[in-house]
């Protein structure tokens, strides 16, 4: 009876010792993705800032700038892809929405980003596109891979239209959570216009071929980053934008269009911050917990059943000792 269920025992040991890198290497890569509904919103602030009125094209100190972004998963276009890509694909429609201190618009640019679900890696098909021109992306945007590693990644600018390495600058804490900290510097770089902008009279999409007014920007971009998830729990630029020649600035050399310190707003900080600890207890789940309880548990039950085999094999005693002479008187 022991020997039998000592034998139950090592099956049992043996399926959950192998179960769990199954889990781990297996499932987890296969499970672990994002779901293609998704809808978020950020807002984010420059406090104060320096930003050019378009009617008299003079540079002013403002209170604050205001940016909104939104992405929003476009759930039809991820299953018309996914038919022909055979892969899980995300299609995020995305926008990023300026405005001055009096909530007028400064400009907005609209993306569409398309990646698979589970590694966060760009799927090109028709469609990819920054503000309606079509782009081929490289590396990630928006979001790092699910369990995030310690180096550099390569990180896609929407205002340059090209990518550039984003580089891991070290761990740190921040809100309770172990992050990771990552830092991109495009220098000045020659960019187009957004093709919404508040300028009376003039087209934005031919301004640069109106006027000879290009327009440049530069910026230091930071991101802490959850390695579990893989999700960015704070996002700050350190921005600048500038005008530069042509008959637009009536003989000036460059102005000034935008600069400023851009953070997310505290109580968005506190409710990415949330969100990330539930989904992170999902993902830790799968690639932590499980795996290693189900290694203890199946070294446990290996060794109850060597307990349980030498106890069998004990030699029973009593058994082997000769019965007792009845007494005589």
């Amino acid at each position: 009876m022991h020997r039998r269920a000592g034998l139950v025992l090592v099956a049992l040991a043996v399926f959950f010792a192998a179960l769990a890198p199954l889990l781990r290497w297996y499932a987890f890569p296969r499970l672990a993705k994002i779901p293609a509904g998704q809808y978020q919103e950020m807002v984010l602030e420059a406090k104060p800032a320096t930003l050019l009125d378009y009617g008299t094209l003079q540079a002013e100190e403002v209170e604050k700038v205001t940016i909104v972004q939104t992405l929003k998963g476009n759930v039809e276009e991820s299953e018309r892809i996914e038919r022909t890509a055979g892969r899980d694909v995300v299609v995020w429609d995305s926008l990023s929405y300026v405005q001055g201190p009096d909530g007028k618009m400064v400009s907005q640019i609209p993306e569409r980003y398309i990646f698979d679900a589970h590694s966060q890696e760009p799927v090109h098909v028709t469609g990819e596109s920054v503000d309606g021109d079509p782009v081929r992306r490289e590396g990630i945007e928006f979001k790092w891979p699910f369990l995030t590693e310690k180096r550099d990644y390569v990180y896609f600018d929407a205002q340059a239209r090209r990518s550039a390495p984003i580089h891991y600058k070290g761990t740190r804490q921040f809100r309770g959570l172990e992050v990771y900290y990552f830092e991109q510097t495009i220098p000045w770089t020659k960019v187009p216009y957004p093709k919404k902008m508040p300028i009376p009279g003039i087209d934005a999409t031919t301004l640069e071929k109106q006027t000879g007014t290009t327009r440049w920007y530069t910026t230091k971009r930071m991101f802490w980053v959850d390695p579990v998830t893989g999700a960015p729990v704070n996002g700050e630029e350190i921005h600048t934008e500038e005008l530069r020649g042509g008959s637009l600035l009536g003989g000036r050399d460059k102005v000034t269009a935008f600069a400023g310190h851009v953070k997310m707003r505290p109580d968005y900080v506190d409710s990415t911050v949330e969100l990330v600890t539930s989904q992170r207890r999902l993902v830790l789940l799968m690639t932590s917990y499980l795996p290693w309880g189900l290694t203890a548990l199946g070294a446990g039950l290996f060794a109850l059943a060597l307990w349980l085999e030498a106890r069998a094999r004990r030699p029973d005693t009593a058994a082997g000792e000769p019965a007792p002479e009845p007494l005589s008187v």
